[in-house]
């Protein structure tokens, strides 16, 4: 007769869980963050300064809380930043022509140019990232990434380009 086999543990069943997504998640950002950290360095600019210029280069004429929101960072650090992409001509502070009390900000040429010199770069990045994956796999990452998004931001998926 077989000795009896010991009850599984709480413990084990931990250890031979697949990670969770959210780990998962996190360790894909600081991944994706070392690498950009690295492509980025020779502009002198940080992973949050780009953030911010391509959120402008898709939505210009925002104020410094709305491209914060955009960027997720809070309104003074993005007040800061702000501050220093100004003074380094990549964006531009306007005032806004509907309520002149607001300043909006808009990306400026040299800003454009600088997003141009690493759009290839970025774009190579993201497809070393999804290299295992075939392209409905890929669109379908893009589809999960947005749903789970909205999921936790309170806003309805918008269609995956």
């Amino acid at each position: 007769m077989a000795p009896p086999v010991p009850a599984r543990q709480p413990d084990d069943d931990r250890k031979s869980a697949p990670p969770s997504l959210l780990y998962l998640t996190k360790q894909l950002e600081l991944a994706v963050r070392a690498h950009l950290d690295e492509l980025l360095r020779p502009a002198a600019i940080t992973v949050l300064q780009y953030t911010a210029l391509t959120v402008l280069e898709r939505r210009s004429n925002l104020t410094t809380a709305e491209l914060a929101r955009n960027s997720f960072v809070t309104d003074q650090a993005m007040a800061d930043m702000v501050t220093g992409l100004d003074d380094r001509g990549l964006i531009a502070r306007d005032t806004d022509p509907r309520d002149r009390r607001r300043r909006v900000i808009r990306l400026t040429q040299k800003g454009e140019r600088l997003l141009d010199r690493f759009r290839g770069p970025v774009a190579a990045l993201e497809a070393q990232m999804i290299y295992r994956l075939t392209g409905e796999q890929a669109d379908q990452l893009r589809h999960h990434l947005i749903a789970c998004h909205a999921s936790l931001t309170d806003t309805p998926p918008r269609r995956a380009r």
